[in-house]
């Protein structure tokens, strides 16, 4: 991207919290496995952090601002890093979210905000617009006034319509409090971070231009699927796998994501156990079982025959890289003998398009059409994380 040609900056990176997240999202298409774990501790977090912290200062227009999203856990660290890399006397605000939602405990005072670090990139030349409370609790209802320094918005509760299951999703009310008061009409707003791209959809509601980046490949899909619903005229994705060694080098999870993505299917949910099902396609929800690996042989296809009698089917899909010639024999034996229609498909036909037992036909293609994003399933019926850390390790001794 080329230097000063970005307005508003709005970034809500991994928090130093060490924790991992295995999620299924809310539309049932995606699992996603992501981490905020640091090895070497804060110091490289922080390093990590300033690497690209001076490549957003590069991006930042004279008159732009960057608001970080941070927490507890590292923002008196970056606090400091920020003094450095956008300058001291450019610190604007430490802004307070209260997001109310949480658990308590006996030791210490509940923890029920995040810290917003706002920044400018040059002193008293950016832009600000005071907006009133965006959002409130009850003691503050009724009251219309310009926003303080902490903002009483409530986080996105099980019940709400904009949730899509995603685990650090913020509301929709927080964005637009920033991007409408630090922002015009035309700018250009980038998060760097966007997730699910919250940050995008407020952008385009309030007719800013918008960038949106994100490492995960899920991510950006579903940012693209979502910006598309709510008419965003045009949308150019970059960056995404294209070619089979791109594919090599996604983690299983995002692997997975992209292949049943293919078949516009949907993940496994937990009452089917493991029985070596990923997902199932879109049209006849035939199984389909993922392996990111080469010469899968016949073990595996003997397997995935069981898993599809129990499942009550009578065709599937098995994806990979390659397979052996004894697990084709086998694939042709069992269409043969015991009615079993198992399609091998290799990671190459898949970018071509899904082969067809049934869904290309049925739906025209696999671009023809992509099911609408529906509620999130209940808890009960989604994978532990557990369950989704040991099928990774699987896959990868299988590897």
């Amino acid at each position: 991207m080329p230097d000063e040609c970005v307005d508003l900056i709005y970034l809500d990176p991994p928090f130093f919290s060490n924790r991992n997240y295995e999620v299924i999202w809310g539309d049932e298409a995606e699992v996603r496995s992501f981490q905020d774990r640091w090895e070497g501790g804060i110091h490289v977090y922080v390093s990590w952090m300033r690497d690209r912290m001076m490549q957003l200062r590069r991006l930042l227009k004279p008159t732009g601002s960057i608001y970080l999203h941070c927490d507890w856990h590292a923002s008196h660290y970056l606090k400091v890093m920020m003094d450095d890399v956008f300058d001291r006397g450019n610190f604007l605000n430490n802004v307070v979210w209260l997001y109310g939602l949480g658990g308590s405990s006996d030791r210490y005072w509940p923890r029920k905000h995040d810290d917003i670090l706002w920044y400018s990139k040059e002193k008293d030349k950016h832009h600000f617009q005071a907006t009133r409370v965006a959002a409130t609790s009850q003691r503050m209802k009724g009251e219309s006034k310009k926003s303080p320094d902490y903002w009483d918005i409530p986080t996105i509760n099980n019940m709400a319509k904009e949730r899509l299951g995603y685990p650090t999703q913020k509301p929709e009310a927080l964005l637009q409090q920033i991007i409408e008061s630090s922002s015009r009409p035309g700018d250009v707003v980038l998060d760097p971070f966007a997730g699910c791209g919250t940050a995008l959809v407020v952008a385009e509601r309030l007719r800013r231009r918008w960038v949106g980046i994100d490492i995960s490949p899920t991510a950006v899909e579903l940012m693209r699927r979502r910006m598309g619903r709510i008419g965003s005229a045009s949308i150019s994705v970059v960056g995404m796998p294209t070619t089979v060694e791109d594919l090599r080098l996604l983690k299983p999870f995002e692997f997975q994501n992209w292949v049943i993505n293919k078949f516009v299917g949907t993940h496994s949910p937990r009452k089917s156990g493991d029985m070596g099902i990923d997902g199932f396609s879109f049209f006849n929800r035939y199984p389909i079982q993922v392996k990111q690996s080469e010469k899968v042989g016949r073990n595996v296809v003997d397997n995935f025959e069981t898993a599809i009698r129990r499942n009550g089917d009578t065709a599937g899909y098995i994806v990979s890289f390659s397979f052996t010639r004894d697990a084709r024999e086998e694939v042709a034996r069992a269409r043969l003998s015991d009615g079993l229609n198992i399609k091998l498909v290799t990671v190459a036909d898949l970018l071509i398009d899904v082969p067809d037992l049934e869904d290309a036909a049925a739906s025209g293609g696999i671009l023809f059409a992509e099911p609408p994003l529906i509620a999130p399933r209940e808890a009960d019926a989604r994978p532990s994380a557990e369950e989704l850390l040991n099928s990774a390790l699987r896959d990868a001794d299988s590897n």
